[in-house]
């Protein structure tokens, strides 16, 4: 028997639920297809992927923590720069600088709870 799934999903736990919920309904410029006030919401994102990574020597010690997570909601997004600003001018700006990875242009960002957010733009071949 071969172990299958049908679907998956990342779940964040918050003591400040309504703050939350506010900040990825403004982020994603969507509103949950769940929610049960106060206890539960869901967003549909356009696809889900598990990615595992390696941190950079300069980022280590941030993941190092017992109290700090270890997961990363990644977001691969079509225009970097618009995307910063959009987080801008939610009032929480990346707070570091774009760095350049083998597979393209990324900055990371926090949302309201300090969960880490990655954005990523794809480095484009035209070959």
């Amino acid at each position: 028997m071969v172990f299958q799934y049908t679907n998956a999903f990342v779940t964040i736990a918050s003591l400040n639920f309504e703050k939350l919920v506010n900040f990825y309904t403004r982020f994603l410029e969507q509103k949950p297809v769940i929610l049960i006030p106060n206890v539960y919401a869901e967003f549909n994102l356009v696809s889900m992927r598990l990615g595992i990574f390696k941190p950079k020597n300069t980022n280590e010690s941030e993941f190092e923590a017992i109290a700090k997570s270890k997961i990363s909601l990644c977001l691969e997004v079509s225009n970097l720069e618009d995307a910063i600003a959009h987080l801008t001018a939610l009032g929480y700006p990346p707070p570091g600088n774009v760095s350049i990875a083998d597979h393209g242009r990324e900055i990371y960002a926090y949302d309201p709870d300090g969960n880490r957010l990655i954005l990523h733009q794809a480095i484009v071949n035209d070959n």
